[in-house]
């Protein structure tokens, strides 16, 4: 096992233990305070739930209605335009939607074309890139009810843009 496996081994270890004795040197209850953090886990779990389920639902119903079908073929001249190859249109709009749709959509670009192939490479670097901001918008704004987003969710989708169109700059300059 190289450097790497060992400090990736044990670095989690390390830092919990860091913690706890820090803790206990700082006279704080450290016990107490991880089984009230758990406690307060398990709440902000169950509270995110209803957010999650609608959520999901928005995307099923986007992706079973034809939507993001019919928005590919009617982007589909501008993209060729471009030069962007046009698989890569759904994993453009559902990364900033669903991490969990975006992954299987990855793994399925991966897949088809290969992990080393201009699509699989450019798949992969969108996925690196860019963020879930409706998702997070959605469950934790939701869960600490922030009701007011807007400029939150502008600046979260126009870093995504720029995440998709530097992924696509960087990928043609360096592999296309």
């Amino acid at each position: 096992m190289g450097i790497i496996g060992v400090i990736s081994l044990w670095i989690i270890p390390v830092i919990i233990g860091f913690i706890l004795i820090y803790g206990t040197l700082k006279k704080v209850p450290t016990y107490e305070s991880f089984v009230e953090g758990g406690k307060e886990g398990i709440t902000i779990s169950f509270s995110i739930i209803p957010y999650l389920v609608g959520m999901l639902v928005a995307i099923s119903v986007f992706r079973a209605s034809g939507a993001l079908e019919f928005l590919m073929n009617f982007m589909k001249p501008a993209l060729e335009l471009l030069n962007i190859p046009a698989e890569i249109v759904p994993l453009a709009f559902i990364r900033p939607i669903s991490g969990t749709a975006a992954l299987g959509l990855t793994s399925d670009i991966i897949a088809t074309y290969g992990p080393d192939s201009f699509i699989g490479m450019l798949a992969a670097t969108m996925q690196g890139s860019t963020d879930t901001t409706l998702y997070v918008l959605t469950v934790y704004f939701g869960a600490v009810g922030i009701r007011k987003m807007g400029d939150a969710l502008k600046v979260g989708l126009l870093a995504d843009l720029v995440g998709i169109i530097a992924a696509i700059v960087i990928v043609t300059l360096l592999f296309a």
